[in-house]
């Protein structure tokens, strides 16, 4: 059996990258406290490799992103919904273990269940697909030194600090830059950017090494053995589907948050139906923001499953449609604020549109890279979640009547 493209490269899957700016990745401007750059490219088939650049932070991650066996691809990291999952809920854990410290309320055995729901309807080879998500669910369960009202509140106000949800809230739908064959076309369907696009910086990808001493942990991201106790926490936690009518193919992604004794938190997520394996995530904030900078942050990982989704999307479409389809990447930026609660504003969360550019080589006329490009925005799922309003859904649950 030949070796994937992942396996060729033969790095790790999830590293910090030393000098990212050397090898020509820099650092992005900071407009608004949190603002990330995050350049994808394609690796053939399925698999894809994402640098995400943090402008507060100055980290470099790179990640690495397949699909389960249904899309074609090979299991051999996990899909770009499951970075959003991990990102979102952890974004939620850092504003509610802030807020709590900030109100002096102790929250013990503390525990996050996240529910996404997307679905899709339409023919993806005729080009009429569309995709679309769900307002998340969000259930808080823990045991608390004050009374229901109080935690639901502490809750509440910790959820729409999130910078998260300043992109779930309201309507941000995203903006486009379009370089097809090294000439630049404005999007046609989509919302172009107000400024030329970047200028397509090569392949700079081999270029990244893993940076030495890297106060990385171990095991940041892992595939989940399909039995044992992380297993178990999953299915303690589920939650039905909801039911939508037979047009719409749903997705359900389901995870769990925890912290660990050394305030590492630990996400579990697991998707239902197409037998997609579940993974095992790690998640920290940088130095001065609220941790040691030892797993991706919250915000990297929301950007990095953005871009990959929509790198998916294109990709698919093209290879479905019969496009010729050479070469394709993206430089993403997105922007937040800092938490209302972690990064101390008082604020609640805001996010701008995401902005992308997208540089196409194919041997099809401009017609066609018109056509990518708008499909793969309107299949994809998580640009679908940005340009929603998607209020999210919340509970508490006290852990002592959960159990």
């Amino acid at each position: 059996m030949s070796l994937t493209p992942l396996e060729i490269i033969g790095e790790p899957l999830y590293f910090i990258a030393a000098d990212a700016s050397s090898a020509g990745f820099p650092i992005p401007p900071n407009p608004h406290g949190q603002s990330l750059r995050t350049w994808v490219r394609s690796l053939g088939g399925m698999q894809k490799e994402a640098l995400v650049i943090s402008a507060a932070t100055g980290t470099a991650w790179r990640f690495a992103c397949d699909e389960g066996a249904h899309l074609g691809g090979h299991n051999q990291a996990p899909n770009p919904l499951t970075y959003l999952s991990a990102g979102m809920i952890a974004s939620y854990m850092n504003e509610i273990t802030a807020l709590a410290d900030q109100r002096q309320i102790e929250l013990r055995d503390l525990e996050l269940v996240l529910d996404n729901h997307y679905f899709r309807e339409g023919d993806f080879r005729k080009g009429n697909m569309s995709s679309d998500a769900l307002p998340p669910k969000i259930n808080v369960i823990c045991e608390a030194d004050c009374d229901d009202q109080t935690l639901n509140t502490l809750v509440y106000e910790a959820i729409a600090a999130s910078p998260l949800s300043g992109l779930a809230r309201g309507s941000h739908p995203s903006l486009f830059a379009l370089v097809h064959n090294g000439v630049e076309l404005r999007p046609k369907n989509l919302t172009p950017l107000g400024n030329p696009p970047f200028a397509n910086p090569g392949d700079n990808f081999p270029n990244l090494k893993p940076m030495a001493n890297s106060p990385a942990v171990p095991d940041l991201i892992q595939l989940m053995p399909e039995k044992g106790s992380a297993v178990d926490a999953l299915i303690k936690s589920r939650t039905p589907s909801p039911e939508l009518d037979d047009s719409k193919l749903l997705l359900h992604m389901h995870s769990n948050c925890q912290l660990r004794p050394d305030g590492v938190k630990e996400i579990l997520k697991e998707q239902f139906a197409n037998d997609v394996p579940s993974w095992r995530y790690l998640s920290d904030e940088g130095k001065g923001f609220g941790g040691e900078g030892r797993a991706p942050d919250a915000a990297s990982l929301i950007s990095a499953g953005v871009a990959l989704c929509f790198m998916t999307q294109m990709g698919r479409f093209s290879h479905m449609a019969k496009l010729p389809l050479n070469e394709y990447s993206i430089i993403q930026d997105t922007h937040f604020s800092l938490g209302g609660a972690s990064g101390n504003t008082g604020q609640i969360g805001i996010a701008k549109p995401v902005e992308t550019h997208v540089f196409l080589e194919t041997d099809a006329d401009d017609t066609t890279a018109q056509q990518i490009l708008t499909v793969g925005e309107k299949t994809c799922f998580l640009h679908a979640f940005c340009r929603n309003d998607l209020k999210p859904k919340v509970r508490t649950t006290k852990s002592s009547r959960a159990a």
